[in-house]
């Protein structure tokens, strides 16, 4: 909810600053989420009335103007607007104005005539973004007049952030009730007297979904002015609110729905059929709506029709054929209650979010809607005139939910709360909340406004007391509790030390949505069946992750967008699986690395990273259990894996995780340059961890064999490995892998591998035909099994 500061204190004006206002707020749970000025910075500007407006001698498209700006003799300015013209009055930029841009206005010549300031228009002065030709004032506006205290531009825009139960705040009315409440300041709103009707004519209204909308109003007001524009103070306070000005009949249901919180519509009455009925939509029946989309209706969606077609989507938008065009001078006001539970998931459903649906969804007061309609009335006369027929409601009060009333017990207070709130202050807030308070011997019994839906039980009413009372007030208090301080288990694994431990690798956290869309599921981990959101906040996060790499490479997607090529980022949190009918939640710790495998540095050549850069990444992680060897890496295939550089993570035999460079074909279809390697690992599978043991370190020296075998490609070095230690597991210390070679005088399918063997003793030191006898097990082992070679 955005609103000016300035139409905020015309209701209610505490002596307090901006500041401390916005601090007020966001300690009640009203949370300011930002406060910026209205207008840009400038100085400078006047209001000035165009006297003349001839053609420029020497260009087609510039005008040479007279104006008037209170001095003794009036300017002359050159304009290239298209839109001036004598008797206009303007917003004129003096020789010495400074404009926003840190734009000075200084004497000029344009086209070899004397301009003496500039006739701004809107986006010059910083309030639009764009604007087409000078800004029109009003024929009232005083000539001379300094132009930010005409429009009040020395305002701020207050933005407030509120939760989903607040939907009483989504008006002015609501924030100026919540401030008047903190600073015991009287509210006072604008007169909004009844309109008395002209003529008789009513529109037939049938409410034929009464579950849905049980209340519904509607005023015929005929013989408007088309012609009419919206006066500069409401497009004012439409345009701080983030609202553009459209037309008058638009621009004052707008407004209505700002200062009150009551959306509204207005329907051409020449294009409506019969009578207004509201109905639920027949399945698969058609509606153009204002922004032009066409749409497909469902059963379960509750619409506004006449007898021949729907016309709106009841608290959504509007239908293009009924809406109001510059030719319409009958229309038909609508105001109504629609039930939030009938509203709710419903516009973003159909890929729709607007003003309209944000309230209803959170709820309207349903005693609200006569006087939202009366004051849209006594607005609209003021700017188009016309002639109001009578309003017309239908109702089914049974549909509509009373408030319940609560018992609120003193003792319960000073129980949640933590102090004593004398009985006074207590009642003073609530009824000044607009509460109906009776009390009673235990306390009070309390009945909430009606655009109250989120008070339905005592803690509410005991929230409400707080905030205002102010949490601030109330003591912190030590606990007279023993606590009982429990060890880790030592064998624990720390996700925080494994977070750090990439983070000392070089890589960043990342943390993303646990929503994604179905194509990006599709692409990266199409083999697990998906939760669905019933709800969603938009289309491109319909479903839950099944996966952390969904996230990881949007992130990386976002970063080389931005020509950061050297991508090295992590994330940990859950992902959840539709298995069995139940949802599976896991938490996991998933990598991606992109780009170079070290900053750029004069004295290192660059590199790519590549695969084992990564497992070593990963194997450093499962070093952190005391268990490395636990862990093995067997080749596998995944659908979003490059088929030659994948393997899947097992421990013991069951299968922990993934590893592997993205699929090409993948790098493609997002767009993302340069090999993309990933690793995704099961949390749990590393909570069993072992303790270091120590071990007598040898005295005796020990010794190196080096060994160059030729195997089959297919064969893995990490089954070379678990053969040679099964063969000669007493002495052997160490393997190393420090070559591996393929090519000239290297048959084809087969690699050589050139192996360090550290072998050493702990009792005495090893002869050279022991270890002569150790290598020729060693050899005969791997050539019984793996078909092996001596290299020559």
């Amino acid at each position: 909810m955005k609103f000016s500061e300035a139409w905020l204190r015309e209701w209610v004006n505490p002596a307090v600053s901006t500041t401390e206002l916005a601090d007020q707020l966001s300690m009640a749970g009203l949370e300011v989420d930002s406060v910026e000025p209205v207008a840009g910075t400038f100085e400078g500007v006047v209001v000035g009335e165009v006297l003349t407006r001839e053609s420029h001698p020497n260009a087609d498209k510039l005008s040479l103007c007279t104006v008037h700006v209170g001095a003794a003799e009036p300017l002359q300015i050159v304009c290239g607007a298209s839109n001036v013209a004598a008797g206009l009055k303007v917003p004129v930029a003096v020789i010495g104005a400074l404009l926003p841009g840190n734009f000075k206005i200084k004497r000029a010549k344009l086209r070899g005539v004397e301009s003496q300031g500039m006739i701004c228009s809107a986006s010059e002065l910083g309030l639009a973004a764009s604007s087409d030709g000078i800004l029109p004032l009003a024929d009232d506006a005083p000539v001379g007049t300094d132009f930010r205290d005409y429009l009040s531009l020395n305002d701020q825009a207050i933005d407030v952030d509120l939760t989903p139960d607040r939907g009483d705040c989504l008006g002015l009315a609501g924030i100026a009730r919540e401030v008047g409440v903190i600073n015991r300041t009287p509210v006072t709103p604008p007169a909004m007297e009844p309109v008395a009707a002209t003529h008789e004519d009513c529109f037939p209204v049938s409410l034929e979904a009464p579950q849905g909308c049980p209340r519904y109003l509607c005023r015929v007001v005929r013989n408007i002015n088309p012609a009419a524009e919206t006066p500069l103070w409401m497009q004012e306070r439409l345009r701080r609110s983030d609202l553009r000005s459209i037309s008058p009949v638009v621009d004052v249901t707008n407004y209505v729905m700002l200062e009150l919180g009551q959306p509204m519509h207005g329907f051409d009455l020449a294009e409506l059929e019969g009578g207004i009925r509201v109905r639920m939509a027949d399945e698969g029946e058609k509606l153009v709506l204002l922004d032009g989309q066409e749409i497909s209706l469902r059963s379960d969606t509750l619409v506004i029709a006449d007898q021949a077609k729907p016309v709106a989507m009841a608290g959504i938008m509007g239908g293009e054929h009924s809406g109001v065009s510059e030719t319409t001078r009958d229309i038909l006001l609508e105001s109504a209650f629609f039930a939030p539970t009938m509203i709710t998931g419903k516009a973003r459903s159909y890929g729709l979010h607007t003003d309209s649906s944000h309230r209803f969804e959170r709820g309207v007061d349903p005693q609200l809607q006569r006087r939202a309609i009366e004051r849209a009335t006594q607005l609209l006369l003021s700017i188009t005139g016309g002639e109001p027929g009578p309003v017309a409601e239908s109702v089914e009060e049974d549909y509509i939910e009373l408030r319940p009333e609560i018992l609120l017990r003193r003792k319960r207070v000073a129980r949640v709360l933590g102090l004593e709130v004398d009985d006074a202050t207590i009642a003073d807030i609530l009824t000044r909340l607009e509460m109906q308070v009776e009390a009673v011997e235990e306390g009070w019994k309390v009945t909430a406004p009606s655009c109250r839906f989120d008070i339905s039980i005592e803690e509410d009413l005991i929230e409400e007391v707080g905030r205002i009372y102010g949490y601030t007030r109330i003591p912190t208090r030590r606990s007279a509790a023993a606590t009982v301080m429990r060890a880790e288990p030592e064998v624990t694994f720390s996700l925080q030390r494994a977070k750090q431990l990439l983070v000392d690798r070089d890589y960043q956290e990342a943390i993303t949505y646990s929503f994604i869309s179905k194509e990006m599921h599709d692409l990266v981990d199409s083999g697990h069946d998906t939760v669905v959101l019933a709800n969603p906040i938009s289309s491109d996060m319909s479903i839950m992750r099944t996966t952390l790499w969904a996230g990881l490479l949007q992130t990386a997607m976002y970063n080389q967008s931005r020509q950061q090529s050297r991508v090295r980022i992590f994330e940990s949190g859950l992902r959840f699986i539709n298995q069995d009918n139940e949802i599976k939640q896991e938490l996991m710790i998933a990598g991606l690395i992109s780009g170079a495998a070290a900053p750029e540095a004069w004295g290192a050549p660059a590199r790519a990273a590549d695969f084992f850069d990564l497992k070593a990444d990963l194997e450093a992680l499962f070093a952190l259990t005391g268990c490395p060897e636990a862990f093995e890496f067997s080749v596998s295939e995944h659908s979003a894996l490059h088929p030659g550089q994948s393997a899947q993570v097992l421990r013991q035999g069951e299968s922990v995780g993934w590893i592997g460079k993205l699929h090409p074909e993948l790098e493609r279809k997002l767009d993302l340059t340069g090999a993309v390697y990933l690793f995704e690992i099961g949390v749990n599978s590393l909570l069993e961890g072992r303790l270091p043991a120590f071990q007598t370190l040898s005295k005796y020296p020990s010794i190196r064999r080096d060994i160059a075998i030729v195997v089959d490609q297919g064969v893995e070095f990490d089954a070379i490995r678990q053969t040679i230690s099964e063969t000669v597991p007493e002495i052997l210390r160490e393997i190393l892998l420090f070559d591996v070679y393929t090519g000239e005088k290297v048959d084809s399918g087969r690699k050589s591998l050139a192996l360090g063997l550290i072998l050493q003793e702990s009792s005495h030191t090893l002869t050279d035909e022991k270890v002569e006898s150790v290598m020729a097990q060693v050899i005969t082992a791997l050539t019984d099994r793996y078909n092996a070679q001596l290299r020559d």
